[in-house]
């Protein structure tokens, strides 16, 4: 028996687990909140970066910390060739920050400014709204540790979200303190936990070893019932921190942003200080968390800088966004309704149609086409069906007189113009 005979069928071809295609309406869906969030991010003094999809894996390691699910089981690592560990981005954060020193930005006045968004990965359970390849949206603040830098932060993506569609929202804030403080704090928390040692899961008895803070973030019910008498951040902070956190709240509240401050929120990554903060809105009598971001002002320190580096930053899961029943659809910038629908008879009319419909183009005049229909009938009534307000009828004659018929879809009325006098018409 040969090999090939040997091979069996062939398996079919498919995405991998966690992947997905965007096509259609899903694909306008994503541009379009990139254009929203685009629009307003630049209205508030952000400009455009985009960082590598794969960076050396130590930027990661560095930077997330040991005991963040990230490092220990979801991010997406491999050695190259030539033996060079690389990963797969699991967040944009620690990227940006590596571009911010890598080019010098630091010398430039501050503070900068940045907004990026594209794809990131990790290795977690595929669920609705979470995929292992999904989208993101990201603001950032750097050089600067002004407390108006976080607020301005959390009004931008509040923003974003409100123009989306978003009601009910609320912001959950905490302030976890800096390094002149978080030891102290960190010492009572640890203290607390193994007073009560045999009430935490395996995962949060191995978070005590190496992420303590990171408890207040489980998921398990018989550690978030302990969680309510933990030992809470803001208790410890020293007056620096004190005062940031209390101006960050002045500012949310001359803005009108409702507030409550949530003495368990931590978020998930190891490199935040002082603020950390989470939007949430309400679905289905059901908390949902659609924006969070905070203060890392120690992560450029980490990734090489010899300074510490303050920043603030929000990040959206725009997959989570897209699938809320209250969410406004916007439409990309470049997808235009169509105003003309082109309709081509014979094969004189074909070889020239490409050339009419870039007259259009040339003209901003959105239109729609079924160059390789051939039945006049099918063609207008494709076009009744979109309801475009005009059809430009290109046929054999017109081909050879180097003109076009203009219809009017509503009135049926019609009139013919010269090609070298369409543009203007």
């Amino acid at each position: 028996m040969t090999k090939k005979e040997n091979s069996g069928p062939k398996k079919e071809v498919q995405t991998l687990k966690g992947m997905r295609d965007l096509q259609g309406d899903d694909f306008f869906a994503l541009q379009g909140f990139y254009d929203k969030a685009q629009e307003i991010a630049l209205y508030y003094g952000f400009k455009p970066i985009e960082t590598p999809i794969l960076e050396s894996e130590e930027i990661f390691t560095t930077s997330i910390g040991e005991g963040t699910d990230i490092i220990d089981k979801e991010m997406y690592a491999f050695r190259t060739k030539s033996g060079d560990k690389i990963a797969m981005r699991p967040e944009q954060t620690a990227s940006l920050m590596r571009a911010y020193i890598e080019h010098g930005m630091q010398s430039e006045p501050q503070p900068i400014m940045l907004y990026h968004y594209g794809p990131v990965f990790r290795h977690d359970n595929p669920q609705a709204g979470r995929y292992r390849q999904f989208y993101q949206f990201d603001m950032d603040i750097l050089g600067s540790e002004k407390s108006i830098n976080d607020a301005l932060v959390i009004k931008s993506a509040w923003a974003i979200l409100e123009d989306s569609g978003a009601t009910d929202l609320m912001v959950d804030i905490n302030s976890i303190g800096d390094k002149e403080c978080r030891a102290h704090y960190i010492r009572e928390l640890t203290n607390y936990y193994k007073k009560h040692i045999n009430d935490l899961g395996p995962i949060d008895k191995e978070r005590l070893k190496n992420n303590p803070m990171r408890i207040l973030d489980s998921k398990d019910e018989k550690t978030i019932a302990l969680n309510e008498n933990a030992p809470d951040a803001v208790t410890y902070l020293c007056s620096a921190c004190k005062k940031h956190f209390k101006e960050v709240l002045e500012y949310l509240e001359g803005m009108n942003i409702p507030y409550r401050i949530n003495k368990n929120l931590v978020r998930g990554l190891s490199y935040y200080t002082r603020t950390v903060f989470e939007i949430i809105t309400i679905v289905d009598e059901k908390p949902l968390t659609v924006c969070g971001g905070g203060r890392y002002d120690y992560l450029g320190r980490e990734l090489g800088s010899k300074k510490d580096i303050p920043a603030v930053g929000a990040s959206f899961g725009v997959d989570r966004l897209l699938i809320q029943p209250w969410y406004k659809k916007h439409a990309p910038r470049f997808l235009k309704k169509p105003r003309m629908y082109f309709i081509q008879l014979g094969m004189d009319a074909k070889l020239k149609s490409l050339n009419v419909i870039d007259i259009l183009r040339k003209c901003h005049m959105p239109i729609s086409q079924s160059l390789s229909k051939d039945s006049l009938s099918s063609q207008l009534g494709y076009a009744e069906k979109l309801g475009v307000p005009y059809a430009l009828i290109f046929g054999q004659k017109e081909a050879m007189e180097n003109c076009v018929i203009i219809r009017d879809m509503k009135t049926r009325s019609q009139k013919t113009v010269k090609l070298k006098d369409l543009a203007l018409y």
